[in-house]
């Protein structure tokens, strides 16, 4: 019973310490630290006790920011501040690499396709290359439309061709199982 115990509050503080990954004020056990001002002066070595004054007296919180550093580097900072600016900069970071990830759209092709629907797709990704954004153009190859593999990529040029005034291949077209696909992005502008 009493391992149990033992290791459920093992367990719990290390989750804590995921959470806080610094240590603040008192959580500091170092007996001399480098301590750097609120404006990023240098102040010096100091001992653990005068660094938390210094701290206290600018209303400040002593954070342990290189612990491997001999002396460990200890920043005189609102931590309350530094932590909610990590959390807005982590959001950001999140959202952008979401925005980059939905960039590119597909459209899909036949062999076969009739000259209104190659259009519409034309008139489709034309609009979504303005915006900047990459597109993806693939041609499915059923039964024995895989012999002439030449026919997906006479379709595939054709429809480069028809977006070459907003569009430049990234990759040509390459085949990958019963695919052939081609990507195209935005042509720079100058």
């Amino acid at each position: 019973m009493d391992t149990l115990v033992f290791t459920f509050l093992l367990e719990v503080s290390h989750i804590a310490s995921k959470e806080r990954d610094l240590y603040i004020n008192e959580q500091i056990r170092a007996k001399e630290v480098m301590v750097i001002g609120p404006n990023g002066e240098q102040l010096g070595i100091k001992p653990l006790k005068d660094a938390l004054t210094l701290a206290s007296y600018a209303g400040f919180d002593l954070v342990l920011m290189n612990p491997g550093a001999t002396p460990p580097v200890c920043k005189i900072m609102d931590y309350n501040k530094f932590k909610y600016e990590n959390k807005k900069k982590q959001k950001e970071n999140m959202k952008r690499q979401r925005e980059n990830n939905l960039e590119m759209k597909e459209y899909r092709f036949s062999v076969t396709i009739d000259v209104h629907d190659f259009d519409t797709r034309v008139r489709n990704a034309r609009k979504y290359l303005e915006k900047g954004h990459r597109v993806k153009a693939s041609v499915k190859f059923k039964g024995r439309e895989l012999a002439y593999p030449e026919h997906g990529r006479d379709v595939l040029v054709r429809y480069a061709n028809a977006l070459e005034d907003v569009a430049t291949i990234e990759q040509a077209p390459q085949m990958e199982g019963r695919f052939m696909n081609m990507i195209l992005m935005p042509k720079k502008e100058k």
